[in-house]
């Protein structure tokens, strides 16, 4: 292991060992420890007690988050044209169809998310070989197919994400970025892991919500009391 950065130590000095942090402490906190010279992104890693390898306990969902992801998002909207108007009116920064469709077939995928309509998922099958492991490749479950595009896209210009429990059981997504306010970062928060609660699969057994780690690009992660997410509203 490389030596520590005079950065890295005093962040590391900061958290204490072993600690479970309630939610307001940890929002603050994680602004303290981070000092990369850029905004850095704010993220979360809930692990999840659920076999994803069973149909029945995968997690998969959309959140808008209250305050935004803090990132600028690029949308392509692949629509028919009597949409195209409403798509570009919402912020889509590309709209059309088969020039973009030949040009992603091109290897084009300077984008963030697809938008698009059922009735086109046929013309954009083809392109799964290249969207789907970008995670590029639009979903009903997502919200990205759907017949209204302008709305869809207005959502996901205005903070919505979608996300889903990899093999491990995790589920890990950007909620911010260090430059929010520790109220912002907990109202993310909060509503994130409301999200999942809400999607708790009825086969899921024991504690659902097993652990919550908040950290920024290249910080040390801080272990959160589910509780303190959780009940929050409440008190804090």
């Amino acid at each position: 292991m490389g030596k520590l950065t005079k950065n890295q130590k005093l962040a590391a000095s900061k958290v204490e060992a072993g600690k479970t942090y309630s939610l307001k402490e940890a929002a603050s906190l994680v602004k303290e420890i981070s000092f990369t010279k850029f905004d850095a992104s704010l993220d979360i890693d809930v692990r999840l007690g659920v076999d994803p390898r069973k149909a029945n306990q995968m997690v998969r969902g959309v959140v808008s988050l209250p305050h935004g992801t803090g990132k600028q998002v690029r949308v392509l909207a692949l629509c028919t044209p009597d949409a195209e108007a409403a798509a570009k009116e919402a912020g889509a920064d590309y709209v059309g169809l088969d020039e973009y469709i030949e040009k992603i077939k091109g290897g084009w995928t300077d984008i963030d998310v697809i938008i698009t309509m059922p009735s086109i998922m046929g013309k954009i099958g083809a392109l799964g070989r290249i969207l789907g492991p970008r995670g590029l490749m639009p979903n009903p479950k997502s919200g990205t197919v759907t017949m209204d595009v302008a709305k869809a896209v207005k959502e996901v210009k205005q903070g919505k994400i979608d996300f889903k429990v990899d093999k491990t059981g995790i589920v890990h997504t950007s909620i911010g970025k260090v430059s929010f306010s520790p109220e912002q970062i907990r109202d993310n928060a909060k509503e994130f892991v409301a999200t999942l609660l809400k999607l708790k699969p009825t086969a899921a057994k024991g504690t659902y919500i097993k652990s919550i780690y908040l950290s920024s690009t290249m910080s040390p992660g801080l272990k959160v009391d589910p509780k303190s997410v959780d009940e929050s509203n409440k008190a804090e």
